[in-house]
């Protein structure tokens, strides 16, 4: 007998069906977890495809020069962390959100006009290699500042891993077209493709927004945050656990600042030209972007859930320290690329969503505002340290093989500050714990999760 319900009514409950078994999605997530995934999943379309770009330009200067730029990042995101805390202050984040991403729309288009012009190469290539470093940072920190917002601890650790799987998704598509477009359309169009991407992802994060209230109510959410233009500077001085969180970052930016440098090295001594140096870095970002969704949708939710936050924090430190050996013992191109592509994986698969989790009890204000801190300016900041040890390393003559040796202590103590973070979030997620909510008045920082379920 044939079943009088519409076609596309059974399509949909085979599409909830499937979901359901990638996925540990309870009755009411569904919609924000699919805004969500398509948030991100435009969001890191649209910067993929000019990512293998910066990171041929960054080397058109000499792979010496890297440590200014990661200077004058930091600088910039000294200059723009004021700016982000007035935004925050007088507008609620669907406005501020708005204003943020339509601002890095129009950059795209500005220099997407300048490549193609063909204006003084060398130094717009310096100039879009440090925006670029600020862009990434800014847009993908608001990204996750929406989902702290909106899921509660609980849902994090079963929600996070899918949804950073349509970031992923978005790291495979966007190589995908500018390897097709790139030859065809050119680098005007690709910026273009990258503003309207971003375009995109904004609409999916107003309807991430529009959904039923995780862990602040609807009213509260169309509110500004208030406070002072540096209140997340102050929030996270006189909080012992946003300063792990700042240690932490730290450590992640000096061990990945290293193990760029060195990739720079390599990179430059083994291939000449922009194209060829383009090629492989976008090669390797699809490598990485196939390992990270396999992870995302088969292992991150059920490690997350099984073995708590943890389980993703440390394993990053444990493949840092994987990476820095067998580079240093192996300094080839195929271990380079394995190397950190396997560390890459790792980091966006289990350690970014096991990260994210940690915001999920801290106040709305430091959600946003101290958020955006520790992943901008702390985390250039280490980029702009460790680069210039790096220099200081070399010009010493302590080789890369010295600077694996030297990493051990520090690893050691990423694995206890990550294992206590953890077991701080935890107690945090289940009792609440009173902390500054705004500069100047004490309110608790968390809620229980029960308080945190989506009506």
């Amino acid at each position: 007998m044939r079943s009088n319900r519409p076609r596309h009514a059974t399509l949909t409950d085979a599409a909830q069906r499937l979901l359901r078994r990638l996925v540990d999605v309870r009755p009411g997530e569904t919609a924000a977890l699919l805004a969500g995934f398509a948030y991100f999943f435009c969001l890191l379309s649209g910067y993929y495809l000019l990512r293998p770009l910066r990171d041929a330009m960054g080397l058109v200067g000499g792979a010496g020069q890297l440590q200014w730029l990661f200077t004058a990042t930091f600088v910039v995101m000294l200059l723009l962390v004021p700016v982000f805390g007035l935004l925050a202050r007088r507008w609620p984040p669907s406005h501020f959100v708005a204003i943020i991403y339509r601002f890095f729309a129009i950059n795209i288009l500005c220099f997407g006009a300048l490549f193609a012009a063909g204006v003084q190469e060398l130094a717009v290539s310096r100039i879009f290699f440090v925006w670029i470093s600020v862009y990434n940072l800014f847009v993908v920190s608001i990204f996750w500042s929406v989902l702290a917002d909106r899921f509660s601890s609980a849902q994090g650790r079963r929600l996070f891993g899918f949804i950073a799987a349509g970031g992923t998704a978005g790291a495979l598509a966007g190589p995908a077209l500018a390897a097709l477009l790139a030859q065809s359309a050119g680098v005007a169009w690709l910026a273009v493709l990258a503003a309207l991407l971003l375009e995109l992802a904004l609409q999916c994060c107003r309807r991430l927004q529009r959904e039923a209230p995780g862990q602040t109510s609807a009213l509260k959410r169309d509110q500004a945050l208030g406070g002072s233009v540096l209140a997340g500077v102050r929030l996270i001085m006189r909080d012992r656990y946003l300063l792990g969180i700042v240690g932490y970052l730290l450590l992640h930016s000096f061990a990945s600042t290293f193990l760029y440098m060195e990739q720079g090295r390599i990179v430059a001594a083994s291939l000449a030209g922009t194209a060829a140096r383009t090629q492989l870095f976008a090669t390797a970002d699809l490598a990485v972007s196939c390992l990270s969704l396999l992870l995302q949708v088969a292992v991150t939710g059920q490690v997350l859930r099984r073995f708590g936050v943890v389980a993703g924090l440390v394993l990053l430190p444990l493949a840092g320290m994987a990476a820095f050996v067998a580079i240093a013992l192996w300094p080839t191109l195929v271990v380079l690329v394995a190397a950190q592509g396997i560390r890459r994986a790792v980091d966006y698969a289990l350690s970014r969503p096991a990260r994210e989790v940690l915001f999920t009890v801290v106040s709305r204000e430091a959600k946003y505002k101290a958020k955006s801190v520790i992943e901008t300016v702390v985390y250039r900041g280490g980029d702009a340290a460790s680069g210039w040890l790096a220099a200081l390393a070399a010009s010493a003559g302590i080789g890369f093989g010295g600077m694996a040796m030297l990493w051990l202590a520090p690893v050691a103590g990423w694995v206890a500050l990550s294992a206590w973070l953890a077991r701080r979030q935890e107690s945090m997620a289940s009792a609440g714990s009173p902390a500054p909510a705004r500069t100047g008045s004490p309110q608790p920082l968390s809620r229980s999760a029960d308080e945190n379920l989506p009506q």
